[in-house]
Parts: structure tokens; C-alpha cells; sequence
């Protein structure tokens, strides 16, 4: 395999990923796993296998796009780095906002050709080619924008980024976007219920706003979950939004702790069915660590959710380099 003029020899069944970093050179990547497709590439000869192109556009498979990470050679390949556009493109920071002691809210701006859909998500990648998958919390319509909530993670490589270095006016790239976890208007009627924890919150918010923008007259409950009551951010916009659409309605949650008047305590899988009952015709969106999501994806069906009605985004921890 070649990259930069330089020919490499990948030893069996090891990743162009793993090669490229054995020899000193930085890719993106962020889950290692083929889901975020941070790790993005291209090949300018051979042919890279049909695993690697799994899941990526037909747009960009057929240009010999690859995903780095599931790539294991069996042709003899020359490859680079996309460049801006294909996949790829060049934003910068807007603004950074604390939304709690442990989220901030990271604006930047959207280019041109990024079209998304709100609980989608997309890959930041910094100068230093740090790469992380974040959910989309803004609305095409809504938000000029792309915006994310990001957990501040304790020696976090992007979110100790954010914190520490990054401003207004600082440049970053922006890939995708991927995922199905978002709102499609076949029924406007049908209620519908999301279901996250922590940041699990940002695409909710997202289809929320998304659903209620586009006329969805059925009843939408969002219910967010949080050890402590302040994992519970964006408590004022979302009661906001539940005072000013009749439709919509908010349900925080706290395993334990002191909470407000109108925060539930204990946990949020039970609350949800007691409140709801029956969710026979429901659609059910959920997000946040997988544990949660394969937890909520069993209780709803049980509770009555069509499997084809459930849509769901893991949040997949960063895997760093071997």
C-alpha cells in the first residue's frame, strides 16, 4: 500500500488504520468500528474490499472511497486523505456556551453543501486531527448553525479541546452526516415518544423541534433521565417549548438526589410505561449509551412499539489509538 509516495507492507489481517499509525502518520478516527466514519479514505489505484465501503454513500464507493478502519488490504493500493467536499468539509467555531457544569453547547457554522437531518450525526475534527462523533441538536430551518451539546469528559481529547483552546473563529472540519435516528412525516397524528439520557438529549431536542416545525400534530413526550438534577440542562428551554405547544410534553427524570417540583425520581424506563401505558401506535426515538438504548428498545416494544417504529443512536465511547 502507498500513501504520501511511500510504500508500506500491512502484516495479516491489520487495517490500513492500524498501518498508517504504526508508521507515525494521524487519521481520524474516533469509534474504530466503521459506525462514525471518521477514518474516511480514498484509493487512487486498486481496489479497496467490499467491507471497508459498507455503509457509505454510493456516491463515494463508486470514486473508491473507503472507511480506514475496516480496510485490510488485498490489492495493492494507493490512497490518501478525502479532501474538502467529498465527505469533508471546512467549517468553523461560532461560539462555545456552557449549558451546565459538564455540557457546553458548540455552534459552528454549516457549510453550504452539509445537508443533515435534525438527531443525525456528524464527525469534528480538529487541527490536531483530534475526531469525534457528536449528535446534531440544531434544525435545518431553524438553527443557521450546526449545533451540538457535548459532554465535558475529565482529559477528554476534544472536549478538553473545547475547553481549553478552542474560540470563536477557530477553524475545524465537519464529516457527514450518517445515521437514520430522525424524523420522517408519514403520520402526522401518531404520538410519539424519545427517550435519552445525558447528552442523549441533543438529537431529541433536535427531532422535537424538527417534528413540531413540520406540522406533527400528535402528542410528543420527551422524557430525559439524569443521575442528579443537574445532568438535567435545557430544563427552561424545554419547559418553554412545553408551555408554547400544546403538544409537546417534557418529563425530566433523576435516579436520586433532591429534585424540583415537577422533576420524577427513580428511573426513567418506569416512569416512562407508567405514564404512558399503553404504547400501542407509538413511535419511539432513543438515545445515549448503549446499555440505555438496549434496555429502552426492549421496554417499548414490550410496551407495545412496532419494531419498524423504533429508531435509536448508541453513543459509542472514542476508541484512542493502539
Amino acid at each position: 500500500m502507498t500513501y504520501n509516495g511511500v510504500a508500506y507492507a500491512a502484516t495479516p489481517g491489520e487495517s490500513v488504520l492500524d498501518l498508517l499509525e504504526r508508521h507515525g502518520h494521524a487519521v481520524p478516527c474516533a469509534c474504530r468500528s466503521g459506525v462514525c466514519q471518521s477514518c474516511l479514505m480514498r484509493a487512487r489505484e486498486g481496489n479497496p474490499p467490499a467491507a471497508s465501503q459498507s455503509g457509505i454513500k454510493d456516491t463515494l464507493r463508486v470514486q473508491g472511497f473507503f472507511l480506514a478502519c475496516r480496510c485490510e488490504p488485498e490489492d495493492d493500493l494507493r490512497v490518501e486523505l478525502p479532501a474538502d467536499g467529498a465527505g469533508r468539509f471546512a467549517a468553523e467555531i461560532v461560539a462555545i456556551t456552557p449549558l451546565s457544569e459538564k455540557v457546553v453547547e458548540l455552534r459552528a457554522t454549516c457549510p453550504e453543501s452539509f445537508e443533515y437531518r435534525a438527531g443525525q450525526f456528524a464527525t469534528l475534527v480538529n487541527e490536531g486531527g483530534v475526531a469525534r462523533s457528536y449528535s446534531i441538536a440544531g434544525v435545518p430551518g431553524l438553527d443557521d448553525d450546526l449545533v451540538f451539546q457535548i459532554a465535558l469528559i475529565p482529559c477528554g481529547a476534544m472536549s478538553g479541546w473545547l475547553s481549553d483552546s478552542a474560540a470563536p473563529g477557530v477553524p475545524l472540519h465537519v464529516q457527514g452526516p450518517n445515521g437514520n435516528c430522525f424524523y420522517a412525516a408519514s403520520d402526522a397524528a401518531q404520538p410519539m415518544v424519545l427517550a435519552g439520557t445525558g447528552t442523549g438529549l441533543a438529537p431529541l431536542y433536535g427531532i422535537a423541534r424538527d417534528a413540531l416545525l413540520q406540522g406533527h400534530s400528535g402528542a410528543i413526550h420527551l422524557f430525559h433521565g439524569s443521575v442528579q438534577e443537574s445532568g438535567l440542562y435545557l430544563q427552561e428551554a424545554l419547559r418553554l417549548l412545553e408551555a408554547t405547544c400544546a403538544n409537546f410534553h417534557y418529563h425530566p427524570c433523576v435516579l436520586g438526589g433532591d429534585a424540583s417540583e415537577g422533576v420524577h425520581v427513580g428511573p426513567l424506563d418506569a416512569h416512562l410505561l407508567q405514564t404512558l401505558g399503553s404504547l400501542k401506535g407509538y413511535r419511539a426515538y432513543l438515545c445515549g449509551a448503549p446499555d440505555f438504548v438496549k434496555l429502552m428498545q426492549r421496554k417499548v416494544f414490550l410496551g407495545g412499539v412496532s419494531l419498524q417504529e423504533v429508531f435509536a443512536d448508541s453513543f459509542l465511547p472514542a476508541v484512542t489509538s493502539r
